[in-house]
């Protein structure tokens, strides 16, 4: 007598055909969400920048070239480059401020951890407008900060704080700090940490063991938050227009202006066009560059346990 029961037959795969199906049903949703709501507005805003404007600030008939020909006018770069460099080191520095404090989020104990992630999200529960005028006040002349930094000599006692890059690189840093926060403290959550100490035990280093070792572990968490980070801080213009002045516009600033009150909405359209496509671009780039380092350590695999192998 068998004393031991008989596995059971294993369950019968799914026919390809209705797998499919299913599949389709589930995605069918969402897709019809997306093409409705977000690629048919961008069809538009992209066809728009080729009608005509009217004085009345509406779409005319016919299609033209002008507006695009227009955007070769000497004052668009520099609004571009603004855009990109300040956008690029508010996403730098976010990632560099929010990768320590998402490591230190993973290793607390859970009750300390929850107010952790409070302290993190409760500036979500304030006004976002009310918390630009708030920097606004902060960075007045006369206000602590800068009667401090003049005491330190870090400025001169008149040099305002307000109306400058700096001042939007700062009030970006720390409108846009929690979107970078929350994804790597999601990736270090799953990461081994055992890993790290087996580093140190090889011989490496805290800092190499961190380098070579965590950050790589959570290259995911980083992507998502860079693009959490540079998506937004790409569009902004509540922030250069409040803390930054006319010597900061940003291409954000631009659109708003033609649409408000130039009420030139193909000009828009056009701007508008640029950001996408400089958005899209970077998410390829984004994309593109993290399957190249998965590629890579697949390929280095082999070669690399084949060395450590024939070791004595």
């Amino acid at each position: 007598m068998n004393r031991f029961p008989s596995p059971r037959p294993p369950l019968p795969a799914p026919a390809p055909a209705a797998g499919r199906k299913a599949e389709w049903l589930l995605t069918l949703p969402s897709l019809a969400w997306l093409l409705a709501f977000l690629l048919a507005p961008t069809l538009l805003v992209f066809a728009f920048a080729f009608r005509r404007a009217t004085p009345y600030g509406d779409i005319g008939d016919g299609w033209t070239l002008d507006t695009i020909i227009h955007l070769a006018s000497p004052n668009y770069p520099a609004v571009v480059w603004r855009t990109i460099y300040l956008s690029a080191a508010a996403t730098c520095l976010c990632l560099a401020l929010a990768v320590p404090v998402g490591y230190c989020l993973a290793r607390l104990a859970p009750r300390w951890r929850q107010l952790a992630i409070l302290a993190v999200t409760a500036p979500f529960w304030i006004n976002f407008l009310i918390r630009v005028f708030a920097w606004k006040s902060i960075l007045a002349i006369g206000r602590p900060l800068h009667s401090l930094l003049a005491r330190l000599g870090a400025i001169e006692p008149n040099q305002p704080l307000l109306y400058t890059g700096w001042a939007v690189l700062l009030v970006m840093i720390y409108t846009h700090l929690p979107f970078a926060i929350l994804p790597i403290y999601a990736a270090a959550e799953k990461f081994d940490f055992n890993l790290l100490e087996a580093a140190r035990d090889l011989g490496s280093s805290a800092a190499g063991a961190f380098r070579r070792v965590f950050l790589p572990g959570i290259s995911r968490g980083l992507l998502t938050a860079g693009i959490m980070v540079a998506v937004p801080c790409l569009g902004s213009y509540v922030i250069p227009d409040l803390v930054g002045g006319t010597r900061s516009e940003m291409l954000g600033n631009k659109i708003a202006q033609y649409v408000y009150l130039e009420r030139n909405l193909p000009r828009a359209s056009a701007l508008s066009a640029i950001l996408t496509l400089t958005v899209v671009a970077l998410l390829l780039g984004f994309l593109r560059w993290s399957d190249n380092r998965l590629r890579q350590r697949l390929d280095a695999a082999p070669a690399r346990a084949d060395r450590e192998g024939g070791r004595p």
